[in-house]
């Protein structure tokens, strides 16, 4: 790669689509880790309500595994709105939460970059390099700090996805409104209730963080070696990482749901977990392996588009940053 840049004019190599101007940075890190968070949520939103039934399903309540079936028997049976419940709080939680994701992303990318490789040291955000190592430890860090802030939002959201689930099988719902509900929580199970899943959270996210920015880079870097501006190569390289990701965690992602769905579960052995083992473990003796698997075709059909979505307006938001 070095003897190729250095045939290339000067102005190639300073005026790179993803170097942001030094003074812009930050907000626009911030603006595109939003605007791609926000969005990568949203427009998914109702097969990521359906992987939450399916996780928190008993064998008396299981759903259709056909995701269209699923779907079109809640809408009927509930109204074309309950698989939208919650998303207000990943509105409101998702776009702080990215923005930090992403702007320690870039920070902590650009930082290993400087310290662990011999290319040419830059005080700006964003590296032009492609180092799929590095980005999956960039991840880590990006994910843990926006975990912080995004984890009581993800209760909320879960338990208002869960809620007119736990009604229609006779069981007490939680209300679907954001304010509401956080209160019920509070008052029912206290300020931990909203913390719990953090450590599991991690567990679930680390990992997938690590397998999402790698793949994605490793892709890119495949896909796209002149690293160029590409919606269509940053979506395919996004959607390809996040497929497998989602896959390989989904275990992980059914021990949290269970930690975030407690307060109503039917199952009184699941009310009381109270950290990663005793979830795990719950889970297990209900239905052994088949516990950690259910919900994986949702969250494999949830994080392909979305985690496409996430890299595209991410890379197309710096891309109009940068222009103007």
């Amino acid at each position: 790669m070095e003897h190729q840049i250095q045939f290339l004019p000067k102005e190639a190599i300073e005026i790179d689509y993803e170097a942001l101007p030094d003074d812009a940075s930050l907000a626009a890190h911030l603006t595109a880790g939003a605007f791609a968070g926000i969005m990568e949520h949203t427009v998914m939103f109702p097969i990521d309500s359906l992987k939450t039934r399916m996780q928190i399903a008993s064998s008396k309540q299981e759903l259709s595994r056909s995701v269209v079936s699923a779907i079109s028997k809640i809408s009927s049976s509930e109204g074309a709105y309950a698989l939208w419940r919650g998303v207000s709080s990943v509105v409101l939680g998702a776009g702080p939460a990215h923005a930090v994701y992403f702007s320690v992303f870039e920070a902590s990318k650009t930082l290993l970059v400087n310290r662990l490789t011999s290319s040419p040291h830059s005080n700006r955000i964003v590296t032009d390099e492609n180092h799929p190592l590095i980005a999956s430890c960039a991840g880590i860090a990006a994910t843990t700090a926006s975990d912080a802030l995004m984890t009581p939002f993800d209760v909320l959201k879960q338990r208002m996805q869960a809620g007119s689930s736990v009604a229609a099988t006779g069981g007490k719902s939680t209300s679907v409104k954001l304010l509401q509900t956080a209160g019920q929580i509070y008052k029912a199970e206290g300020i931990t209730a909203f913390y719990i899943s953090y450590p599991t959270t991690l567990f679930t996210n680390i990992p997938f963080a690590a397998l999402n920015f790698g793949f994605y880079e490793y892709f890119s870097s495949v896909l796209n070696p002149s690293h160029s501006y590409n919606p269509y190569l940053h979506c395919v390289s996004g959607g390809i990482a996040g497929g497998i990701a989602a896959a390989l965690t989904n275990p992980f992602d059914c021990i949290k749901t269970a930690l975030q769905t407690r307060g109503i579960s039917q199952n009184e052995v699941l009310r009381n977990v109270n950290g990663f083992k005793s979830a795990a473990t719950a889970l297990y003796k209900q239905g052994g392996i088949s516990m950690f698997v259910k919900g994986w075709k949702p969250r494999i059909i949830f994080n392909i588009p979305s985690t496409a979505i996430s890299w595209t307006a991410y890379e197309m938001a710096k891309e109009v940053l940068l222009k103007n």
